[in-house]
């Protein structure tokens, strides 16, 4: 694996590395099409809409999530095989 490689997934981990945002991307996965909005994700968690978008810019950062703006929300949905693709770093 090259320095670089190594860089992203250590970035993707570390976004993951947080109970909220696995929370999240529990959520997300599991929702009507594999999407969710923003608004919809507070309550799950227990967290006001700044500390949740907070925590969903952090996964879109790391390549995991991405965001499509319909209004004045934010819908989530997991980036294609991007889950698949860390998964087969981390597993023999």
């Amino acid at each position: 694996m090259s320095e670089q490689r190594a860089n992203a997934v250590a970035h993707q981990l570390k976004a993951l590395a947080d109970p909220t945002r696995l929370r999240l991307i529990s959520l997300i996965s599991s929702s009507e099409n594999s999407e969710a909005c923003v608004c919809d994700l507070t309550e799950p968690v227990g967290l006001g809409q700044p500390t949740v978008s907070h925590h969903l810019k952090i996964l879109v950062d790391a390549g995991l999530l991405s965001r499509e703006k319909r209004g004045i929300w934010s819908y989530y949905s997991l980036v294609p095989g991007a889950l698949e693709s860390l998964a087969a770093v981390i597993t023999p």
